[in-house]
């Protein structure tokens, strides 16, 4: 019970959806800063909120962007239905980018729930000093708030390459846009914000089941320096998190996530986004929205369980590529663990056999109404960044140590790799098959300078052979397919629109 109202607090709050400005001004009639934020209960208030975001970003546009946008996931083309042009465009790499915007809406709402995570920090951080209360409440909070804004920015920075620096809350029109700040810039006061969080937030072991933690910050900022080739700071980092003991590997693969009532914040887990089922709307979709279609009730039943099945119509996304399976070695547990199959008898393929995500895919009790939570960060993922780091620096026995421990539980034997472009290599493979389907892929390529040429061949597959690729017989790519083959993606026109700095 108490483990229920824990979440259920957590997930409560300021919850919005992505209508008008990223930055919304509060009405004079409205609840003031300066009238609620008086208690600690009230920072708590604020803070859940804070995290609120996190669920739409996660449940509805994090894998289209990241994963989706890659060599691991496609879309199941449905002739029947028509074309979903906004979700294609980014699976295709074929986002309409002009003078550096987009009007991609998947990019906007991304951006604009990344901006409602930072000025709901911005306001606990500007005011909470000024509060009397427990100090380690006090603490505790602040260093979730900046937690939480380091990673808006790092998602920002990640996506965009630059972006608004608001740091102070927005008060009136005049201070709503901002001028761009570079990567360097952003990544300066991400640095800064995590690096405070450390010291504020306490151990996993001390803190309330769902909330980030100091081992959640370490590996925020860990995976900063990575992306920054900062080898040496993050392996101490990362180092420090293993010798913390507050985190070790399930048993098996399988385990390391959630079911949709239990197993949640298990001992792997090092930050997930809390879903809870039911009609609190607190419910996550995501194993429906990665499910190839049509699908008929009977075909569905024995994936979800569910009491009442509904058909499926539109076109599936997130469906495993042929490249991600091939990319499993012999004997990878992982692979049956992770990918799935459904024969669907509406499909206008000669195949009717399709790929779906069956790691997500847990039992539940209503249709398109799952708590199964979302694994940000996992311990499997801190000792690949380790063993990346120590790989990178030329300490190759050590990083093929640390490469092994995930192989093991995945029923794999031990790397042969021994020189260090060799571990290179398989560390980035191994990332690929541990991290599937948990939006890590494109910003993998990116940060390791392959992304250009990875998906540039990828795309060549998938023009000449688009049967491969789940096409209806006949169908081919669109003529824009893989026309824009960008590290980053243009900023929201709509964003545009209401800033000079654009």
């Amino acid at each position: 019970m108490k483990k229920t109202l824990i979440i259920i607090l957590f997930l409560s709050g300021l919850n919005s959806g992505c209508k008008g400005d990223f930055l919304s001004l509060t009405p004079a009639t409205s609840l003031s800063s300066a009238t609620f934020f008086v208690s600690e209960n009230d920072f708590k208030q604020a803070v859940n909120a804070a995290y609120v975001p996190l669920r739409t970003i996660y449940n509805d546009r994090n894998w289209l962007l990241n994963e989706m946008h890659s060599d691991n996931t496609y879309y199941a083309r449905n002739i029947l239905f028509g074309a979903t042009e906004q979700q294609e465009d980014i699976a295709d790499f074929a986002v309409p980018t002009a003078n550096g915007v987009t009007s991609n809406t998947h990019v906007l709402n991304e951006y604009r729930q990344d901006y409602q995570i930072i000025a709901r920090t911005n306001q606990i951080l500007a005011l909470i000093d000024d509060v009397d209360f427990d100090a380690a409440s006090k603490a505790n909070l602040k260093g979730q708030a900046q937690f939480l804004r380091a990673f808006a920015y790092f998602d920002l920075v990640k996506l965009f390459g630059k972006a608004p620096l608001h740091l102070e809350p927005v008060i009136d029109r005049q201070g709503a846009a901002l001028p761009l700040a570079e990567a360097p810039e952003l990544y300066t006061q991400i640095i800064s914000d995590a690096t405070a969080a450390i010291a504020n937030l306490p151990l996993k072991s001390k803190q309330e089941a769902g909330r980030v933690t100091s081992g959640s910050a370490r590996t925020l900022l860990a995976d900063v320096y990575l992306t920054q080739k900062k080898w040496a700071e993050a392996e101490t980092l990362l180092q420090a998190i293993v010798s913390s003991g507050e985190y070790t590997l399930m048993p098996t693969y399988e385990q390391a996530f959630s079911d949709t009532d239990a197993n949640k914040n298990n001992k792997e887990s090092v930050f997930e986004v809390q879903y809870l089922q039911g009609s609190a709307g607190l419910n996550g979709t995501f194993m429906y929205n990665f499910l190839p279609r049509p699908i008929a009730p009977d075909e569905l039943l024995p994936i979800t369980g569910t009491s009442n099945p509904q058909p499926l119509t539109g076109e599936g996304n997130n469906i495993p590529t042929p490249d991600i399976i091939a990319a499993y070695e012999d004997g990878d547990t992982r692979k049956d663990a992770s990918i799935g199959y459904v024969t669907l008898g509406g499909s206008l393929r000669d195949n009717k056999v399709y790929p779906y995500i069956k790691k997500y895919a847990k039992k539940h009790s209503l249709h398109n109404n799952t708590g199964s939570n979302w694994p940000v960060y996992r311990y499997a993922e801190v000792i690949l960044m380790l063993a990346e780091a120590q790989a990178e620096q030329g300490k190759t026995a050590d990083a093929a140590n640390n490469l092994n421990i995930v192989r093991t539980r995945a029923g794999l034997g031990a790397t042969t790799a021994s020189s260090q472009d060799a571990l290179r290599t398989a560390i980035y493979n191994e990332r690929r098959v541990e991290l599937a389907f948990e939006n890590k892929r494109w910003p993998d390529l990116v940060r390791t300078g392959r992304a250009l040429d990875v998906i540039t061949a990828y795309g060549n597959r998938i023009k000449s052979k688009p049967l491969d690729y789940y096409y209806p017989s006949g169908a081919v790519a669109r003529s824009n397919a893989f026309s824009n083959i960008s590290l980053l993606y243009g900023l929201p026109a709509d964003e545009s629109a209401l800033s000079p700095y654009f």
